[in-house]
């Protein structure tokens, strides 16, 4: 009987084993990925800024500045892409919409970000674009890859269209999260102008015919999870000029927008909570429970080799006095002569 059980428990063991590494290496990366039909809506805001008024072409402070920056999951697109590429994609169709103190729109930049449901990388194909122009990425944007690590990753800029390095710039601790920090900094570039202006009539192509031209720079910094690869938080230092508006201005260069963008409190709070959610399940499959495999397959076999040498030691000597023991075999009876 207990030969029985050590072969059963062996038996289970062996499996335990075999689906530690199993649930690691083979089935989180198969399972852990980004959903096709994600929808995400952060607000952020500038507490004081500068703003442009185009009503005068003078910049001017205001109270703040809101932007809402939306992430829809396109299932169908993801679905027509996938059909061509073999691959498990995700599209973003984003939106960045800036609005000054009064509620109207300062402007707006939809994009599309297609990218590898896995490994978040992007995938080259039509249809990636910002602002309605094409674009080819290379490295990552909006979010990290899963089980981040610390080193340099290279993030695509919308405004510039191009990708350069975010640095990883240590570890700290966010809202009882241990995060990654990453800072990046684009220095003054000239840049595309908004194909949708505030004022109606306006056009890219009206601005550019009077020599001015637009100029960006900002300070980009996220704290993000390691484990799901989620920024938890986000801000930017941002300005944005235009240049070459002596003639039209009477000064070289005019602020068009300037100002410290932080992510609003409700928002922050409320990407915490569901990133903490998420972290558990990436951690179950890729931590917790191949750990408890490994640790519950040593366990069951050290308790079957266990049982194995008790069903094979001999049976134990009797103890002189503990009882009576097998009778002596009869001498024989010698007759008399």
């Amino acid at each position: 009987m207990r030969r029985r059980a050590s072969l059963v428990l062996l038996s289970v063991a062996v499996f335990l084993a075999a689906m530690a590494p199993t649930l690691r290496w083979y089935v989180f990366p198969r399972v852990a990925k980004v959903p096709s039909n994600e929808y995400q809506v952060v607000a952020l805001e500038a507490r004081p800024a500068t703003l442009l008024d185009y009503s005068t072409l003078k910049a001017r402070e205001v109270e703040k500045i809101t932007i809402v920056q939306t992430l829809k999951g396109n299932v169908e697109e993801s679905k027509r892409i996938e059909r061509g590429t073999d691959r498990d994609v995700v599209v973003w169709d984003a939106l960045s919409y800036v609005m000054g103190p009064d509620g109207k729109m300062v402007s707006k930049i939809p994009e599309r970000y297609v990218f590898d449901a896995h490994s978040q990388e992007p995938v080259n194909v039509p249809g990636a674009t910002v602002d309605g122009d094409r674009v080819t990425r290379e490295g990552i944007e909006f979010k990290w890859p899963f089980f981040t690590e610390k080193r340099d990753y290279l993030y695509f800029d919308a405004q510039t269209r191009t990708s350069a390095p975010i640095h990883y710039a240590g570890t700290r601790t966010f809202r009882g999260l241990e995060v990654y920090y990453f800072e990046q900094t684009i220095p003054w570039t000239r840049v595309p102008m908004p194909k949708t202006m505030p004022i109606e009539g306006i056009t890219p192509e009206l601005i550019a015919s009077t020599g001015l031209t637009r100029w960006y720079t900002t300070k980009r910094m996220f704290w993000v999870d390691p484990v799901t690869g989620a920024p938890v938080n986000g801000e930017e230092v941002h300005r944005e000029e235009l240049r070459g508006a002596k003639a039209l201005m009477g000064t070289d260069t005019v602020t068009v927008f300037a100002g410290h963008v932080k992510m609003r409190e409700d928002f922050i709070a409320a990407t915490v909570d569901l990133v903490s959610a998420n972290r558990v399940g990436v951690l179950l499959l890729a931590s917790y429970l191949p750990w408890s495999f490994a640790v519950l397959a040593l366990l069951l076999l050290a308790l079957a080799l266990w049982l194995e040498h008790r069903s094979r030691r001999p049976a134990p000597a009797p103890v002189p006095g503990a009882g009576p023991g097998p009778r002596p075999a009869p001498e024989p009876v010698t007759p008399p002569v």
